[in-house]
């Protein structure tokens, strides 16, 4: 057997390996993907990957190769993602609102080869993943101007789903009204009370008279299909596009900082099996009736070093003047630690709900 020979069967070898490897690999990516979607977890991870590829690279011992070996794993990681898209691509995610509301938009960038389902409110999302309608709800939890969006944090305390992602989207109102009207003859606007609220200073300065709508892009379609020249609604530019709308005024929200945090709603908890730094609970809870419960409650949380960075108090419906408190704070709940914390806090509060664990959030 010559050289050449030789050689042709080695690499026939290798590849009858590589094969075997190949369909272990995406059997695999099969798992993930299976668990991906049941959390609402991404499937494009870019810190994951550059991870692997420092990592896998440093095997390669010849430095001639070891490049051609990178792409080789390139190669090997985009027909993984590919094959999961394939596999989740018949996901169903919920969102309140039409076409061009800022949910829709965030689940756009977040699920983008899903197949995206409109609901009149935010109860209506949330319930569909409830029933099974939909894997997943991308819903709004908090505004950076206007606060926490109060329904959905109710949603969270009284229902059983769980948030695996939290997302920050920039929020840029602008006036939008039929393209024959003039900045001088809007007398109303129209949009979301939220929306309404953050552009409060603007609207105040004109003199306009606010309207509400149950969503921003359901105020821009109702300008568009109407015929009054003196309304106007406030939404985003994708909105103005989509519906034909004339941008009478850009940048409209009272903060130029003005973002908005979705969260990813799902049936199944996302549990890591490790303690990492980079993440993030809620946790939601009420104290009993004694003098004291709630200064407790917050310092175990404190002698467990987990940093709170928000701590709000909602009325409980069934009870008059009495409340239940939701905490973001940093850190891994599922760690021993945040275990331990947990104990304590049940000898303190009557009811103790995680109602998500999730990485740092991320800007759409």
């Amino acid at each position: 057997m010559d050289e050449l020979e030789s050689a042709r069967q080695e690499i026939n070898e290798c590849d009858r390996e590589m094969a075997a490897l190949f369909e272990k690999r995406m059997r695999a990516a099969e798992t993930i993907a299976h668990y991906k979607k049941e959390r609402g977890l991404p499937i494009y991870a870019p810190e994951r990957e550059q991870e692997l590829l420092e990592k896998n690279a440093a095997l390669i011992l010849d430095p001639s190769i070891r490049a051609h070996y990178i792409q080789f794993l390139k190669h090997t990681m985009n027909a993984s993602k590919r094959y999961q898209r394939e596999l989740i691509f018949g996901a169903r995610i919920a969102y309140s609102g039409i076409a061009g509301a800022f949910a829709n938009i965030a689940a756009e960038r977040i699920f983008p080869d899903a197949e995206l389902v409109s609901f009149p409110g935010f109860p209506e999302a949330y319930e569909a993943v409830v029933s099974g309608d939909c894997e997943q709800a991308v819903i709004p939890i908090e505004n950076s101007f206007a606060g926490e969006v109060g329904q959905v944090t109710d949603l969270m305390f009284s229902g059983p789903l769980f948030i695996n992602g939290v997302y920050t989207l920039r929020i840029r109102q602008n006036l939008l009204a039929l393209p024959d009207a003039r900045l001088s003859d809007i007398t109303h606007v129209m949009s979301h009370p939220q929306a309404l609220m953050q552009c409060r200073e603007y609207i105040a300065a004109h003199g306009f008279m606010p309207v509400e709508a149950s969503n921003t892009a359901v105020a821009a379609e109702a300008v568009a299909r109407g015929t009054d020249i003196h309304t106007a609604a406030i939404a985003s530019l994708e909105t103005a596009e989509r519906y034909g709308l004339t941008v009478l005024d850009h940048d409209i929200q009272s903060s130029v900082q003005n973002s908005t945090r979705f969260a990813v709603f799902s049936r199944v908890q996302n549990r890591e099996e490790k303690e990492k730094a980079d993440r993030r609970f809620m946790l939601m809870f009420t104290v009993r009736n004694e003098a004291g419960s709630l200064a407790r409650a917050i310092d175990v949380i404190g002698d467990y070093g987990f940093n709170m960075s928000s701590l709000r108090s909602r009325p409980l419906g069934s009870l008059a003047w009495q409340y239940y408190f939701c905490v973001e704070a940093a850190g891994d709940i599922f760690s021993p630690d945040g275990q331990a914390m947990m104990r304590r806090l049940s000898g303190t509060c009557d009811m103790l709900k995680v109602v998500g664990s999730f990485p740092e959030p991320e800007e759409l």
